[in-house]
């Protein structure tokens, strides 16, 4: 791991070079023993996908003591590999008409003009259609990496083998315009656009789950504005038009209610066996 001071008020941590799940959970673990160890001077804890990074009061706490603090902790990120999170469903109407008038308005930036953004990283990543392509994307659990860069936008880590995972590039150059709640691709990494605004990822659809609300208005976010955090796990469902305005309107009357599921996750059953850990975890959501 690779320390470096930002400024006067922060601590850059390194902690591996690629980013992979690996990474993701040991960035995860090494936070979540920052945090519970609550020390003296910390103020902000924010973990990324194969990094983090401590804000504190230099007042309350000397520079070189907080990275004595923080060396103490990084056998928190090399132990057991054990979590207790949750697991999300979230509904997703994918080549919903928003994202596709969207990417049409946009299609000088794409690499392929010719085709939708499904349709091109479908052909890219070898499925033989579009519903090949959701069917993979809907079919395994994705990881919570991190959170931010927008103000509750989760950037997560697709479950399975690392061939196995859906590669596409972003735009050429990025869109001034992305909907609300679209579901996005850049790399190998999928994003949920949290609000409207300029973007880069390949758009699959939209969700009418909303992941955001400031106002704290709506039911299950009233507690806190922001409903996704590090570690979540998500498993993506396809519904149709019917479906995605009904939901919309549960949401606005204030009964939706994400279906959410306590879970424990093993980082090394996982390694040992994706698709039995990914089934498991699967028989928890809807068991």
């Amino acid at each position: 791991m690779r320390y470096t001071f930002g400024g006067d008020e922060h601590v850059f941590v390194e902690v591996d070079e690629a980013m992979s799940l690996d990474a993701f959970f040991r960035s995860l673990s090494i936070t979540n023993a920052v945090r519970d160890s609550r020390i003296r001077g910390v103020t902000e804890i924010c973990p990324a996908n194969a990094s983090f990074q401590i804000r504190f009061d230099p007042d309350l706490i000397a520079p070189d003591d907080l990275l004595g603090e923080l060396r103490r902790l990084e056998g928190a990120g090399a132990g057991g590999g054990e979590l207790r999170t949750r697991i999300i469903e979230m509904p997703v109407y994918y080549g919903d008409p928003w994202t596709h008038e969207t990417l049409m308005r946009f299609r000088e930036r794409h690499q392929d003009p010719t085709a939708t953004d499904l349709a091109y990283t479908a052909r890219i990543n070898g499925y033989p259609d579009v519903p090949a392509l959701v069917a993979a994307h809907a079919g395994s659990p994705w990881f919570v990496s991190m959170v931010g860069f927008v103000a509750g936008l989760p950037f997560l880590y697709q479950m399975v083998e690392p061939e196995r995972q859906i590669q596409a590039p972003k735009y050429l150059r990025p869109r001034t315009d992305t909907p609300k709640l679209t579901i996005g691709h850049g790399g190998c990494f999928g994003a949920i656009y949290s609000v409207r605004g300029a973007g880069g990822y390949q758009m699959f659809g939209i969700t009418p789950m909303p992941i955001y609300d400031p106002a704290q208005t709506i039911s299950y976010l009233r507690e806190f504005m922001i409903f996704f955090r590090p570690g979540d796990i998500v498993k993506f469902r396809p519904i149709g038009r019917e479906a995605y305005d009904a939901a919309v309107a549960e949401v606005e009357a204030g009964r939706f209610c994400p279906l959410i599921r306590e879970v424990d996750f093993s980082l090394p059953a996982f390694q040992a066996d994706p698709a039995g850990t990914n089934a498991a975890l699967l028989g928890v959501l809807h068991g």
